[in-house]
């Protein structure tokens, strides 16, 4: 592994570090500030709309500027955006009011610079040397160590420190994540430039109209909102009846753990083999960890099941990373991936409000089996869509 290929995996293990430190800090500080749980909400769903916004309109500029440009610069704000909230604190003093604010700022940087980095892929691995197999794989894998690490970091930092302290830990993370990227070379992140104007409606375009992108997508959103809907609702309502709460956590660690093993499996053997195979591998494996789930059997049987669907995940995942260098047409890098995380970002929302409406009706075991169902008919159509049968590598056109 060359410097390339080490910078582009450290900037992204430290710009998902200093997310999941935030996501564990900044819920408790609103609280601890506010006292109303109501207003943790408010904050949670002012970061989540405006970066859904922010994907689609930053993807038109990540397919303008240089790609490693576009992926300094949305670190740089979630820094600022962040580091602001110790400084006012410092000042004026916070009120929920500074929270929103500095959330909606800083979702301008968290949904671009994701999709600043899978943009600039395809010259990660030529100026890396490696292959698109292993590096998302690897990414996938150092993504799960960050799962199992950056919310235990975040909780040993409380304890220790009061949570604005802790905050200037975040944006630290996030301005180092900035400065590792700069070791990446600028013709990495270059892009061609545009026969014609570059506008947002050519993402839709490209993505309504062909049936690989339309399915992969689903396919991504519909894993969304299924693993929302047990992590946020039925899980944490049959942990609570089994009086085993503590329990909860443990299912984050599960899937990390699979994940990890999944990433790591196709990192070192992603490139051998028919990739229909790792496909239908991956696919079956997270049917069969969603349905073992959601006979909710006993807690050590859940958790279990949580890791076949990280393990699942961690195998198709990687190749549907792969798939999208390969397929989707550089010019147009930035806004279809812009859009299709612009919809990630808003998908667990669907799966938290119809988890939630399954849950008062019926109760955990109906969610849990509904939620498995919805994972059984996106899992069943993806394996039989006509788009995803041939997934051998293609000469890079319009995605088809």
């Amino acid at each position: 592994m060359n410097r390339v290929s080490s910078a582009y995996l450290a900037s992204y293990v430290l710009s998902l570090l200093g997310n999941s430190i935030a996501g564990v800090v900044l819920p408790l500080l609103v609280l601890q500030t506010t006292g109303s749980v109501l207003a943790t909400g408010a904050v949670a769903v002012a970061s989540a709309l405006p970066a859904a916004l922010a994907g689609l309109v930053m993807g038109v500029v990540i397919d303008r500027i240089n790609r490693r440009t576009a992926s300094v610069l949305t670190d740089v704000v979630s820094a600022l955006a962040v580091a602001a909230l110790p400084l006012v604190d410092a000042t004026v003093g916070l009120a929920l009011g500074w929270f929103v604010l500095f959330a909606v700022l800083g979702s301008f940087g968290d949904v671009p610079g994701l999709t600043a980095r899978e943009a600039m892929i395809p010259g990660i691995t030529r100026a890396g040397r490696m292959s698109a197999e292993r590096l998302l794989g690897l990414r996938e894998a150092l993504g799960a160590v960050v799962m199992l690490a950056g919310p235990a970091a975040g909780a040993a930092l409380i304890a220790v420190f009061d949570g604005v302290t802790v905050l200037w830990v975040t944006a630290a993370t996030s301005a180092a994540a900035a400065a590792v990227t700069m070791l990446i070379p600028r013709s990495a992140g270059a892009v061609v430039a545009p026969s014609k104007r570059v506008v947002l409606r050519d993402g839709w375009h490209a993505l309504i109209r062909s049936p690989f992108l339309l399915v992969t997508t689903m396919l991504s959103a519909g894993l969304v909102v299924v693993l929302a809907g047990f992590q946020a609702l039925v899980l944490p309502v049959y942990f609570t009846l089994q009086q085993r709460p503590e329990m909860l956590g443990l299912v984050l660690s599960a899937l990390a753990v699979g994940l990890l093993a999944g990433g790591g499996t196709y990192a070192a053997a992603g490139g051998r083999g028919p990739r229909r195979t790792w496909f239908l591998t991956g696919m079956l494996i997270t049917i069969a960890g969603f349905g073992a789930m959601a006979t909710l059997a006993g807690p050590w049987f859940v958790l279990g099941a949580a890791a076949l669907v990280g393990l699942g995940n961690g195998l198709f995942g990687s190749l549907l990373g792969v798939l999208m260098v390969e397929r989707i047409p550089d010019a147009l890098r930035g806004r279809v991936m812009g859009l299709q995380n612009s919809i990630l970002t808003l998908a667990p929302a669907l799966g938290m409000g119809g988890a939630a409406l399954l849950v008062e009706g019926g109760g955990a075991r109906t969610g849990a089996v509904v939620l498995a169902l919805v994972w059984l008919v996106t899992g069943v159509v993806a394996i039989g869509a006509r788009a995803l049968r041939d997934l051998e590598p293609q000469l890079v056109g319009s995605p088809r």
